[in-house]
């Protein structure tokens, strides 16, 4: 079985000094029958205390604070895993009835398989009727879904962010694994299958696939007689031994490696670095920079910062 070393570096820097950072983190890789955490290290600038809990969906997470004046934050996360995954599925004959059965008894799975509201409705009702799919089995409906996603969508970095909608990738028909992960999503929520979002990394093999040796998502689906599936749409296949999974939630916000708030006016920008490296030394390794939007509410009061302290200047002189 493969071991993988994770390295996942998340700075944020400040234009201006910040305090009181209050931060949370989803960066814990799950370990279950598929994955075997082996080791596992998270340091955090000034080393602050963690405060770790199981959130409502199982995720292992940690909150912690800086409270004095900073202008750089930086979590560095150093894993080694072992992934004890199939490069096959064990195919399963439900049905949508089965399904609709156990839904109907189990609230987090009635709570998953309720689509988003959206304007593009018509659209994803479309994709249904052209796919014809929704009296098959349940796992078939679900290949399907994914291969309509591979093939129809095209992928392309930097076009989207985390704040994309669904709406907008279905208009334009392109993202990365984040977008096709939420369109999946709204597809099998639609039909009545519950569907989480999820949240890891994709490490690269022979094959190759698209978003390998950094930060991935894709989608679980709920599939009776076996359970909690994962697909990854990006790349059109079942999450194999080469997909290490950190969180699962309702979508991205529910899974988002680092989240948080500070206070101060500063723009800030993230960068964010993955390395992938195997027991034979090869590594594969990403850098993402990526400047944080900021609202116009943010703008105003920083021009008036500045403002303020270009008129204490000038006083000084």
């Amino acid at each position: 079985m493969p071991v993988f070393k994770i390295q996942h570096v998340t700075k944020y820097t400040y234009n201006r000094p910040v305090k009181e950072s209050v931060n949370q983190l989803r960066i814990y890789p799950v370990a279950s029958t598929q994955q075997e955490i082996l080791q596992h290290e998270v340091s955090i600038s000034t080393d602050p205390e963690l405060f770790f809990f199981i959130d409502y969906w199982g995720n292992r997470c940690a909150d912690f604070s800086l409270l004095e004046a900073h202008t750089s934050l930086v979590i560095d996360s150093r894993v080694m895993v072992r992934t004890l995954g199939s490069e096959n599925i064990t195919q399963v004959n439900s049905t949508k009835e089965e399904l609709q059965e156990l839904v109907s008894n189990d609230f987090q799975l009635l709570e998953l398989s309720r689509a988003e509201e959206i304007k593009s409705t018509k659209a994803i009702n479309d994709i249904i009727e052209q796919l014809n799919c929704s009296q098959q089995l349940v796992m078939q409906i679900v290949e399907a879904c994914s291969a309509y996603i591979f093939s129809e969508f095209k992928y392309i970095k930097g076009i989207t962010n985390i704040e994309t909608t669904v709406d907008e990738i279905l208009d334009h028909r392109s993202g990365v694994c984040q977008d096709f992960a939420h369109v999946l999503l709204q597809l099998l929520r639609t039909m009545g299958i519950p569907a989480r979002y999820v949240s890891g990394y994709i490490c690269p093999n022979k094959n190759g696939m698209r978003g390998e040796g950094a930060t991935h998502a894709w989608v679980e689906a709920y599939i009776p007689q076996y359970g909690w599936a994962g697909i990854d749409p990006t790349n059109n296949v079942w999450a194999t031994a080469h997909h290490v999974k950190l969180a699962v939630g309702r979508n991205f916000n529910d899974c988002s490696p680092v989240k948080g708030t500070f206070k101060g006016i500063s723009r800030q920008t993230l960068s964010v670095y993955v390395s992938v490296g195997y027991e034979d030394g090869h590594m594969f390794e990403e850098v993402n920079d990526v400047q944080m939007i900021v609202s116009e509410t943010d703008k105003e009061a920083e021009r008036q910062l500045a403002e303020a302290e270009e008129q204490q200047q000038q006083q000084q002189q």
